[in-house]
């Protein structure tokens, strides 16, 4: 039934397209029960919309009669005025206004402008650092083939012990304990660290700081920083977790850390290894915090999520145990002048006390703050004795002289926040000010001048905070030159990092289309030149500098 009913519908169609248009629109017997509705014909331009038309009463034989004859009358006179054919005036009329308008378009090079605004395309990412080598080391794999496709027979396999818990798949992650050496694996096997590193790192820091600016030459300075095409490399392989300068002024010298405990330094426009790039492999995990030694330039402390805290000392070219636990490690500041004693803070709510000068690489003591978490602690620049504390919803000021175990007294409470909080930090020079970062899109700045019982919330920014998963999470943080000023990346477009001070202005916005198209989550000043760098999800790093 299908395929005959298939093959009538075949002819019939074969039928009407063999009929000329006047069998089509010849007579039609139709019932009279349901007569034909009086066919609507358009009307010309030239005849207004609301003007009425009579009604005609011919027949439809003598209405096709008369459409004939004025096609033909209309087609003469179009044929010898504009020489289109059978086009009406209204249409004439219109191809007129299209060449003008092409005629116009043409004069002020528009066609132009919008080919070459075609040609324009997402400015690519920097080819400097890393992304070099890697694609000189890629190798062709042989194609893989089924043990089928072999005429192999399968091999019996049978499966592994289950192990006793996550906590043996981490300890086999980990790197083995004690000093390990300092190899770039970025550059060939048994190749030295080149020797202008060390005197780089060997490099006298200047303390003398010059007098704090105003905000109107603060503002200046800002502005005159400027990003360059050699000022972006890819200095990890992975997402960056955390940054810092180094102390010398000669140069700009930087590290960075990613998400697979890669670390690398990167001299801007330094001429060894990778466009100035050396990438080491010290962790296994996100390298969550780092920072180098005010008192031992030489040193970088650098603390991973897989337990270890080490210390990157480039004169011995080694890195040195400092703290190691099972796992979980987040955040560490310096208790000391001389950088010698260590607060470490882990996932699990729990503080250590680390005295470097101690043999092996335990704590002096551990004491339980908050049971959910603990993602961030700051040392006060001036009374090392107080460290603040970010824990899930709160920020809390505790004195080191007087930590229990388990249930520590709090000197101080920082209330507001109705998320966790990503950060909080003491200001740079007086200590005077705590800045904050949570997760309910908001930046706070606390009074910090008399450690009270409670410390008075000054100002709170709105900022949007929600990176995702794959963008490490923003966190303000100050400018260690100017007091009262902190910088923090932006979700915005165009990319940008803005500059705040304490009071919620807005300072200035580094942006720049062709060199910084992407979220800067990690942001930190030079200590003492007029530079910034930012780093991405990418593993680069943008340097603004003067």
């Amino acid at each position: 039934m299908a395929t005959r009913r298939t093959k009538l519908k075949a002819v019939v169609e074969l039928k009407l397209l063999e009929m000329t248009p006047v069998d089509l629109e010849g007579p039609v017997r139709r019932s009279s029960r349901h007569p034909l509705a009086p066919k609507r014909l358009q009307y010309s331009p030239e005849t207004a919309p609301n003007q009425k038309r009579r009604k005609t009463t011919t027949t439809h034989n003598e209405q096709n009669s008369q459409n004939d004859s004025k096609e033909v009358g209309t087609s003469d006179q179009e044929g010898s005025a504009g020489g289109y054919g059978a086009l009406s005036s209204y249409e004439l009329e219109r191809l007129e206004n299209i060449r003008q308008n092409q005629a116009f378009l043409s004069s002020i090079n528009l066609f132009k402008a919008t080919e070459e605004l075609k040609q324009l395309t997402r400015p690519k990412p920097s080819q400097r650092g890393l992304m070099r080598s890697q694609a000189a080391v890629k190798e062709a794999l042989p194609s893989r083939k089924s043990l089928r496709l072999q005429n192999k027979e399968a091999d019996t396999l049978t499966l592994p012990p289950e192990p006793r818990g996550m906590l043996i798949m981490q300890e086999s992650l980990k790197k083995p304990p004690g000093p390990l050496p300092m190899d770039p694996v970025n550059m060939e096997e048994g190749s030295k660290l080149p020797s202008q590193l060390l005197e780089l790192c060997s490099e006298s820091s200047t303390e003398e700081r010059k007098m704090e600016l105003g905000l109107k030459e603060y503002r200046s300075a800002l502005k005159n920083m400027r990003i360059t095409e050699d000022r972006v490399a890819k200095v990890v392989k992975d997402r960056i977790f955390s940054a810092a300068f180094h102390p010398c002024t000669s140069s700009l010298l930087m590290a960075t850390g990613d998400k697979l405990g890669k670390v690398g330094l990167w001299k801007l426009g330094g001429d060894w290894g990778d466009d100035g790039v050396l990438l080491f492999e010290p962790h296994t995990r996100p390298v969550a915090c780092m920072a180098f030694s005010r008192a031992q330039p030489t040193q970088l402390l650098s603390l991973s999520y897989d337990g270890s805290l080490r210390c990157t000392d480039v004169e011995k070219a080694v890195f040195d145990d400092v703290y190691d636990i099972e796992d979980g490690l987040k955040t560490f500041d310096f208790m000391s002048h001389d950088c010698l004693t260590l607060v470490v803070g882990n996932w699990f709510g729990e503080v250590a006390i680390v005295d470097r000068r101690t043999p092996g690489n335990t704590h002096e003591s551990l004491h339980s703050l908050d049971p959910k978490t603990l993602r961030c602690v700051s040392v006060h620049p001036l009374q090392k004795q107080y460290f603040a504390v970010a824990e899930s919803k709160v920020v809390n000021i505790y004195d080191s002289r007087y930590l229990n175990k388990t249930k520590s007294q709090e000197v101080s409470q920082l209330h507001g926040h109705s998320l966790s909080i990503s950060s909080a930090y003491f200001s740079p020079r007086t200590g005077n000010r705590v800045l904050t970062t949570c997760m309910d899109n908001h930046i706070r700045i606390y009074d910090t001048s008399a450690v009270s019982t409670k410390s008075p919330l000054l100002t709170s920014i709105r900022h949007n905070m929600h990176t995702g998963r794959w963008l490490t999470k923003l966190s303000a943080v100050w400018d260690p030159k100017k007091e009262d000023c902190f910088v923090v990346g932006s979700m915005s477009h165009p990319r940008m990092v803005q500059v705040f001070h304490e009071s919620g202005e807005l300072q200035h916005s580094f942006i720049d289309g062709e060199n910084l198209s992407t979220v800067q989550s990690v942001t930190a000043f030079h200590p003492t030149r007029n530079a910034f760098l930012g780093g991405n999800a990418s593993g680069r790093l943008h340097v603004f500098s003067d």
